[in-house]
């Protein structure tokens, strides 16, 4: 294998009447260049998207929700059964209700989740997320999303408004603290309160929505929501935030996926290139191949020399990409000079996490790809007669 080695990195240097083949080697490498750096840096964006997404939603919302269609009194020994159950981390009952918020003028529909503070905050979290004031409500007190806040022109010690079907007249809240999530729809649409001020709020007396249960690994808890399912039994329904939040999840997956395929498309050109290339330097090399095999190269050394040319190009363009990639995922992670538009897509910033096995698979796929494009071109090359290609030399 050696010496095909050598030819095949002999044929790559140009001579002074073949600069012309060196170019399009050159642009074939580039090709794959650019298609590898495009596909980690599309990719690396895509996960860094679909994991920040998850963040934000797991830190406002519990990982799995226990409910009922009635509503379940706030027993402390339903909690401590919960807890009992093998992964589970903690517990709190929550609330939930539609409502207007109005300041002065301003008004707009929201949702108000009466919480337990102390609880809430073993449970998911929101208390990191309040960026002015805090979580205690006191005796008055609500939490409103930074966009809320924004909107309504309101800031932490402002006296507002909240008005439900059951209490049309109002009650009247102290903003106690304003929390940023990062996802515009938490930020903009959410609001906290007592748990007992949320009962008096939507004339619920002693009920609430659901237990909020988190669990000691976000992304393994499917058997703890069967275990508490069995536990529990009817009239509750037990769900993970996976299965509130299932076609958005499905969404991401498939649009990664999609997106994957398309860019791919990009190296599968670029192998074109290399196929073509090959083809050439075949035609260009017909004297020298009838020379090898005159003096003793196999078919399969012939095959081995070319298929070794382009399995080069791919590799040099398969690294350059690499690199190139890298870097440039490097940038967009460190500098963060891309901005998004938070209404639109949940986030403010272009998220970038790059995983090791994507890239894995990514610079298989390319060499994989660059390997295969030179198989029809050394097949052809292994077949030439020495003969015929001698003839009219």
């Amino acid at each position: 294998m050696a010496w095909q080695l050598f030819v095949s990195s002999r044929y790559l240097t140009a001579k002074p009447k073949e600069r012309f083949i060196s170019l399009i080697s050159a642009i074939s490498i580039l090709g794959v260049a650019v298609g590898v750096a495009a596909l980690i840096v599309v990719i690396a964006v895509m996960s860094g998207f679909d994991n920040d997404l998850k963040d934000k939603i797991i830190g406002t919302n519990s990982h799995i929700v226990v409910e009922a269609d009635y509503g379940m009194p706030p027993a402390e020994d339903m909690i401590a059964d919960i807890i009992a159950t093998p992964h589970v981390k903690d517990a709190s009952f929550f609330l939930t209700g539609q409502a207007l918020i109005r300041k002065e003028g301003n008004i707009t529909g929201i949702i108000v989740k009466g919480i337990v503070p102390e609880r809430e905050a073993r449970v998911t979290g929101i208390a990191g997320y309040v960026k002015e004031g805090s979580l205690e409500f006191g005796k008055d007190g609500i939490v409103v999303g930074s966009e809320l806040a924004r909107k309504l022109d309101i800031g932490v010690g402002d006296s507002i408004s909240v008005v439900s079907p059951a209490l049309p007249k109002g009650m009247d809240f102290t903003v106690r603290g304003i929390f940023n999530s990062g996802m515009y729809d938490y930020d903009m649409n959410l609001a906290y309160i007592g748990l007992a001020k949320a009962q008096e709020l939507f004339g619920v007396k002693g009920l609430a929505s659901g237990v909020s249960v988190r669990a000691d690994d976000a992304f393994n808890v499917a058997s703890v929501r069967r275990s508490l399912q069995m536990k529990l039994g009817a009239p509750f329904a037990v769900r993970t935030w996976m299965d509130l939040n299932k076609n958005l999840l499905a969404a991401l997956k498939l649009e990664k996926t999609v997106m994957f395929l398309i860019l791919t498309l990009i190296v599968l050109v670029a192998c074109f290139n290399i196929a073509s290339t090959l083809i050439m330097i075949v035609l260009e090399k017909t004297r020298d191949i009838g020379i090898l095999k005159a003096i003793g190269a196999s078919n399969g050394h012939i095959m081995g020399i070319f298929a070794l040319q382009g399995a080069m190009i791919g590799f040099l363009g398969t690294a350059a990409g690499t690199g190139i990639g890298l870097f440039l995922c490097w940038l967009l992670k460190t500098y963060r000079f891309i901005s998004l538009p938070k209404d639109i897509y949940y986030i403010d910033k272009l998220p970038v996490n790059l995983q090791l096995h994507e890239v894995m698979t990514i610079i298989i796929a390319s060499l994989a790809i660059s390997l295969i494009a030179t198989l029809y071109p050394s097949h052809r090359a292994s077949r030439l007669d020495p003969v015929e290609a001698l003839r009219y030399e």
